[in-house]
């Protein structure tokens, strides 16, 4: 049984019982799931670029669209119009398969896990999500990887507090270290 099917079996009614709600559609859902890669200062790099851009496509399932500088920043040796990173939203099936693998694969493959923290809400219910390498990604061959690079994942959630929305997450799997 896929994650959804879980969902919209057991977890909804669960949820509407545990919040006291009195309807099935007033229970909170993933809306979407948001990945997104910074180039930094290898956006000169033709190579880093195009592997970032091919990497990010095996993870999500989809093509990536990228980010430009709004405003240049002499310091950081920025133009307005340059390249600054790469982002991928996914919703439907995608965003629950993507989800999946997050929650299932993904994170126990990461060095040293001990959960993620609870206190990575954004005060609306959605959660983001820091990954230091993507290479734990299955998809990501480790021995053809030409660069290290990080990524963020934004879960965006109905609920309209922190506390429903890791009520929500707990309930499809994210897991969450005790504090």
């Amino acid at each position: 049984m896929t994650l959804k099917e879980h969902f919209e079996k057991k977890v909804k009614a669960d949820l509407k019982k545990e919040l006291e709600l009195t309807s099935v559609a007033a229970v909170p859902t993933i809306k979407k799931v948001t990945i997104n890669m910074g180039i930094g200062k290898n956006r000169e790099t033709k190579a880093f670029v195009q592997e970032a851009i091919s990497d990010l496509s095996l993870i999500s399932g989809q093509k990536p669209s990228g980010r430009s500088a709004k405003s240049s920043i002499s310091n950081f040796k920025l133009r307005k119009g340059q390249l600054v990173g790469l982002t991928v939203t996914l919703r439907g099936k995608k965003m629950w398969d993507f989800y999946e693998k997050l929650v299932k694969i993904v994170l126990p493959r990461v060095k040293d896990f001990r959960g993620i923290s609870p206190k990575s809400f954004d005060g609306t219910g959605n959660y983001n999500l820091g990954l230091g390498e993507h290479i734990v990604f299955p998809e990501i061959d480790p021995n053809k990887v030409g660069f290290a690079k990080s990524l963020q994942v934004t879960v965006s959630t109905s609920a309209n507090t922190d506390d429903i929305g890791h009520k929500l997450l707990k309930a499809l799997g994210m897991p969450f270290r005790e504090e």
